[in-house]
């Protein structure tokens, strides 16, 4: 994406949160991009002084991207079960960042994953949990400690399910970008 479709993402998510949070209501978003008009998969992560605030995403298209944003705005910012809703008088401090989505791909040998550049999904039954590929490079974890710890904490299976191959193993790649980019 250049830098305008960035930037155009963005000023959605920042909109339509203040709308919502003014109003209740989900923002009119129109754009003229068709890039911006693909159904593709996303995330919109809120962090506020640097701590995360809230995240919430599609891991697959189900919608042309800037509704998709609209809408993971509103559920990072409103709906996340791990945090109170984001104020109107928190949003000063609030930083958002998008992850685009390219499609999965579901692999067999774990080798595969390279922290940092690959996002991984697992599942095991109705359980399942995801992490970002930024997360191995804000934690500095090796493949090793990404896997057991999205295993056992996200997906809440055995921690080694993802060597004993008792999971399916999902990797995608993400375009990252969020308002501190633009600084």
């Amino acid at each position: 994406m250049n830098r305008r479709q960035r930037k155009a993402l963005l000023k959605i998510a920042r909109d339509t949160i203040d709308r919502y949070l003014r109003t209740g209501e989900r923002l009119d978003a129109k754009v003229d991009d068709d890039l911006l008009k693909q159904d593709m998969g996303a995330f919109v992560t809120l962090r506020e002084h640097g701590n995360l605030r809230g995240c919430i995403g599609h891991m697959e298209a189900r919608a042309p991207l800037y509704l998709t944003i609209r809408d993971m705005a509103i559920a990072a910012a409103a709906r996340d079960p791990r945090f109170e809703p984001v104020t109107l008088g928190e949003m000063d401090a609030i930083d958002i960042e998008i992850s685009v989505l390219t499609p999965m791909e579901r692999i067999e040998d774990y080798n595969m994953i390279e922290p940092g550049k690959h996002g991984v999904m697992v599942m095991r039954g109705l359980r399942s949990g995801v992490y970002l590929p930024q997360v191995a490079v804000e934690t500095g974890w090796d493949r090793d400690q990404f896997m057991t710890s999205l295993c056992a904490h996200k997906a809440g299976i055995p921690a080694n399910a993802w060597k004993t191959g008792d999971c399916d193993i999902y990797i995608f790649t993400a375009e990252v970008f969020g308002e501190k980019d633009n600084e």
